[in-house]
């Protein structure tokens, strides 16, 4: 009867270790590596997370059963002959249990590792969106004395155009500016770089083309603060183009449109020299 107890309960330890590993095997068997979207890497780690604790479950189950197998091993050896003839069978399904174990530890091991791995690529995946966002959102930008939000691929396209300015480049300046307004047409920096760009034209002696930026500045923007400025410099593009008649009219129109800045109080010194 003791043989018979040992053998049955041995097929009942073999068949709980058989289903704890085939569990383990449907809890590895999805790959844990092509994972790319933050969603599709939340669902992943909580999948893991889940055959983690499943495999947990495994595992105690088996060390309850190799726990009872040895117990049983125990007993036999302590019972009479015919106990002891059915010891080789215990312990072989012994041995069998531990390497199962072992076994299942090692997965165990592999699939923590590739929870860790999908948290790190979620971690990373994150952290480059992060940087992506921040490249595009908006900043608040404070530019002689007005306030406006800029991107900041906008922001730096116009601190290039302004470098090259700076270091006397007038021809790149004012193509960089007219770059620049032709892919950020809505852009807060459009005023000035409307005002700049007449600066680098007019700089280069090509004050046709700096008068139409100018004069695109004060019908765009009117009450921008540098409008009397980009007005006062017309008049000095059409006295370089000797066209004295349109230098004085636009001092006139300068005063009357912005009397108190100190753009209209030059215009006036220049009216009173021409009389």
């Amino acid at each position: 009867m003791a043989m018979m107890r040992s053998r049955f309960s041995g097929c009942g330890l073999r068949g709980a270790a058989a289903g704890a590993l085939a569990a383990v095997w449907l809890a590895v068997a999805t790959p844990a590596h092509a994972i790319f979207s933050d969603d599709e890497a939340r669902r992943a780690i909580l999948d893991l997370r889940a055959r983690l604790e499943a495999q947990r479950q495994t595992l105690e189950t088996l060390r309850q059963a190799l726990e009872a197998a040895e117990r049983q091993l125990q007993e036999l050896r302590a019972g009479g002959d015919a106990a002891r003839r059915g010891t080789l069978d215990v312990v072989n399904q012994i041995e069998a249990l531990r390497r199962e174990l072992a076994e299942l530890r090692g997965q165990q091991e592999r699939l923590a590792r590739d929870v860790a791995d999908v948290q790190r690529q979620q971690r990373d995946t994150l952290a480059a969106f992060d940087e992506r966002l921040r490249a595009l959102e908006p900043i608040k930008v404070s530019v002689e004395g007005v306030e406006f939000t800029a991107r900041p691929d906008e922001k730096a396209a116009f601190e290039a155009a302004m470098a090259a300015l700076r270091a006397s480049e007038f021809a790149r300046a004012a193509q960089a500016y007219a770059s620049f307004l032709a892919r950020y047409p809505d852009s807060g920096y459009a005023p000035l770089a409307l005002y700049w760009r007449g600066n680098a034209l007019y700089a280069a002696r090509d004050c046709a083309a700096a008068i139409q930026s100018y004069q695109q500045l004060l019908e765009q923007f009117p009450k921008h603060p540098r409008a009397p400025e980009a007005m006062l410099a017309v008049a000095s593009c059409q006295l370089e183009l000797k066209d004295v008649k349109a230098a004085r009219a636009t001092w006139q129109a300068l005063v009357a449109r912005y009397p108190d800045t100190e753009a209209a109080a030059t215009a006036r010194d220049r009216l009173a020299r021409l009389r």
